[in-house]
């Protein structure tokens, strides 16, 4: 997906973000630090917020972003977060996760509290944080990467589904409330997506992080979610994405993933 480069008052041309600072949140890895490399591609000044600052420096270093301390579910951090940003044009929301694959009646409650945490409190805490900002660079843009998980339920996803649930709400009613300001809401909801540590994180070990994937032929990477963010974010600003939905092409719903024999 690309657009045509805009041009300046001088009529030469110039990149898409040129000018525009972008925050993107659960940048360390994955879908995040995919997004924050083709931000900076894309012309955009990138500020990169995570907890673990030894990856997200080393990140930040090596495209040409700045890297900022940032823990979503802590309001102290995301405080001083948005503290330190003097403006914000974009928000990317990204940091989220999956913690178990139980099902109700095992639930583990502190998964389930987890899982609420990060994936809904804590991107209220930024989402709020920054608000202010977006609204007064007159052009913003609050994008949510969501889930698939989110629109469809699925057997032993009840806590993650229920917080991408919460999630793909909150976002409907910002976007309600926000009508009348100069702020775009849009939300990236990809279905499969092979990542490092996602289904690691979930499942708890490589053998069985590695069985989610196995057999799909091209399952999403990182960087083809970044594309998708990339392409909402630089289009015309009265042009607005509400909703995308981006799944591998092996991937025909949430429950119905074609797999080929080994």
């Amino acid at each position: 997906m690309s657009g045509g480069s805009p041009l300046t008052r001088s009529g030469t041309s110039a990149l898409p973000g040129a000018g525009r600072t972008a925050v993107v949140t659960g940048a360390s890895s994955g879908i995040g630090a995919a997004t924050a490399t083709r931000l900076v591609a894309e012309g955009f000044d990138v500020v990169l917020g995570a907890r673990r600052m030894e990856r997200l420096t080393e990140l930040a270093d090596s495209i040409g972003a700045r890297a900022l301390p940032l823990d979503v579910t802590d309001a102290a951090s995301v405080e001083a977060f948005a503290g330190e940003l003097d403006r914000v044009d974009v928000l990317v929301n990204n940091a989220g996760g999956a913690f178990d694959a139980n099902r109700v009646e095992d639930a583990d409650l502190d998964s389930w509290a987890r899982t609420y945490e990060v994936n809904v409190l804590g991107t209220v805490r930024v989402t709020r944080a920054l608000l202010p900002a977006l609204v007064a660079s007159g052009a913003g843009d609050v994008l949510f990467v969501s889930s698939t998980a989110g629109l469809v339920t699925y057997e032993g996803g009840s806590s993650y589904t229920a917080a991408k649930h919460g999630l793909h709400a909150m976002v409907g009613a910002l976007r309600l409330e926000l009508v009348a300001e100069p702020v775009r809401v849009i939300e990236i909801a990809p279905g499969m997506v092979h990542t490092a540590e996602f289904s690691l994180n979930r499942l708890g070990s490589e053998e069985k992080a590695e069985a989610v994937y196995r057999g799909v032929r091209e399952p999403l990477v990182a960087d083809d979610v970044a594309d998708c963010i990339a392409w909402a974010l630089t289009r015309p600003h009265h042009v607005n994405i509400d909703l995308m939905v981006v799944r591998p092409r092996a991937q025909a719903a949430q429950h119905k993933v074609h797999r080929e024999e080994a």
